[in-house]
């Protein structure tokens, strides 16, 4: 179309690397005004540098786009109002926040300090909820907006070894659950994005090693039925976000979206699908340690079985 956006103005969180540069270009080709965030750190968060966001903001211009950068942190309540402050006083409005900034802090939960947890939380979940707060009290002013999260199948479905980001990114998936509601009336959208693609946060030494071991002990992962990582492109994830946050998505309000490479899955919200029902009285331990292994609990596996000492 290449002007699905004309005369909106979006904002896009970690868009220095990865998929966020990848959405924030997308969404430039598409005639969108970009505010182009990235503190700038390593994985971990470490090593704040502004040159990424800059980056991007001259491939946006050099392709005939209009951008401009900006270095705060998302994590920080002052920082998220700088972001979406530079939206209003660059390009007067605020029309589509997209929150791609993350880090990674894996370790397994014995192991994990509480400095690792707090970091990974302020980006991921506290970062997410800093910008959307700031962005949709102009959205729900002006009758118009669209919020696009990023969650994971870490949150979803769990992840060994990231219970700091797991925890945030399921938190992620609530909130725009909640959001979508408080905000639906206004015209303003919320929806998520659970993506899959081969990035510095996804192909870590620490995910090269566990593949390594894995196959040295003919191991086969859990198939998600997203093929391997690091042949997914993070650049497929950015159409799925750009019609998100368009207008030809106001109908799509609190849903969740599994996106890679060329397939788009809508997540099914967790519900209830074995139910065990008693018409009288409460449930005593005799009855559910004979029945729930007949029913609720009928042909579930240990995703961790125990292994011998």
């Amino acid at each position: 179309m290449a002007d699905m956006l004309a005369g909106r103005v979006a904002v896009v969180t970690g868009a220095g690397r990865g998929i966020g540069r990848g959405v924030a270009r997308a969404l430039a080709a598409e005639g969108a005004k970009v505010v182009v965030n990235d503190y700038g750190v390593d994985v971990d968060g470490s090593a704040p540098s502004a040159g990424p966001a800059f980056d991007v903001v001259e491939e946006i211009r050099s392709a005939g786009g209009e951008a401009a950068a900006n270095t705060d942190s998302v994590a920080t309540w002052d920082g998220a109002r700088a972001i979406l402050g530079t939206a209003l006083e660059r390009f007067g409005r605020i029309d589509a926040l997209v929150t791609c900034a993350g880090i990674l802090r894996d370790r397994m939960v014995f192991n994990m300090s509480e400095e690792e947890w707090d970091a990974v939380v302020a980006v991921h979940l506290k970062g997410t909820f800093n910008c959307l707060r700031h962005a949709c009290a102009h959205m729900r002013a002006q009758r118009y907006g669209r919020i696009v999260t990023f969650t994971s199948g870490a949150g979803l479905f769990g992840n060994p070894g990231q219970a700091n980001y797991g925890a945030a990114k399921s938190g992620i998936a609530g909130l725009t659950k909640v959001a979508a509601l408080d905000l639906g009336k206004y015209g303003v959208t919320v929806n998520a994005v659970s993506p899959v693609a081969g990035t510095r946060m996804t192909v870590t030494d620490a995910y090269r090693k566990a593949r390594d071991l894995r196959q040295q002990q003919g191991i086969q992962r859990e198939d998600r039925g997203t093929g391997d990582v690091e042949e997914l492109d993070p650049e497929d994830i950015a159409p799925m976000v750009v019609y998100l946050a368009s207008e030809h998505a106001g109908h799509v309000n609190g849903q969740v979206f599994l996106c890679f490479g060329s397939q788009v899955a809508l997540v099914a919200p967790p519900r209830p699908v074995i139910t065990l029902y008693k018409s009288e009285s409460d449930w005593t331990l005799d009855e559910l340690d004979e029945l729930v292994p007949q029913t609720v609990t009928k042909g579930l596996a240990n995703p961790a079985p125990p292994k011998e000492a």
